[in-house]
């Protein structure tokens, strides 16, 4: 397991990265959710009936999910007990993964339809790198908040605020206050990161998907272990 109290700003690359490519991949894949893969349900349902395209990649998006959630969980497991350096692997491969949707976003796009092969291909290649993301925050950062869903982060914010608000014990405020610099600074990150993928859709289209594995690169580099 990694020390997050080490890593305090992994966390915050993540949310920013995540933010970016959901906003990113939404614009340019016809509506397709690829950092938190339930808003798919929505979207698929929603294509089914307004007649949108995308809903053969909203439908797979879950099962490749999980997939690679399992494949991910079956590496940590094998090497659990080793010396091999599983955190930094994982998000060396998702920088890879979000390589290669760069480079299949401006092959291929832009994506007219999103039930094409092309934008299919471009999408579950995002879907399963922000997969490896999402299994790494819960395994390795598990103390830190969610990178890619604010619904409940921004909740717990909100039920802090109430909380110093309403005059919280001496002792509980330094956590609640800890807590909600952690947070905030996540849903901040989030929220930047979306702010970033649709300018840059805006400004370069497919072209934008450079950004994510450039801001993915610095978590590899800061799960590095300090020298003794």
């Amino acid at each position: 397991m990694t020390d997050n109290a080490m890593k305090p700003t992994i966390p915050v690359f993540l949310s920013l990265n995540a933010g970016y490519v959901d906003t990113a991949g939404f614009l340019a894949l016809q509506g397709l959710f690829t950092a938190h893969v339930t808003g798919n349900f929505v979207t698929f349902g929603a294509s089914l009936v307004l007649g949108t395209s995308g809903a053969v990649a909203k439908l797979l998006a879950l099962p490749v999910f999980c997939a690679v959630v399992v494949g991910v969980g079956l590496l940590g497991l094998r090497f659990s007990a080793g010396q091999f350096p599983i955190f930094r692997a994982l998000l060396a491969i998702k920088v890879f993964l979000l390589a290669l949707a760069a480079s299949l976003a401006i092959w291929l796009g832009p994506f007219k339809t999103g039930d094409g092969w092309p934008a299919i291909a471009t999408g579950m290649t995002l879907v399963s790198a922000m997969a490896i993301q999402n299994s790494v925050q819960r395994v390795h950062l598990s103390n830190s908040p969610p990178t890619t869903l604010m619904t409940g982060t921004t909740t717990q914010i909100m039920l802090d605020v109430a909380h110093l608000l309403h005059g919280a014990m001496p002792e509980a405020k330094s956590v609640i206050r800890a807590r909600l610099t952690r947070m905030s600074a996540n849903v901040i990150s989030f929220a930047l990161g979306c702010a970033a993928g649709a300018l840059g859709f805006a400004l370069f289209g497919d072209w934008c998907f450079l950004a994510p594995p450039i801001l993915a690169l610095p978590t590899f580099f800061l799960a590095m272990p300090k020298s003794s």
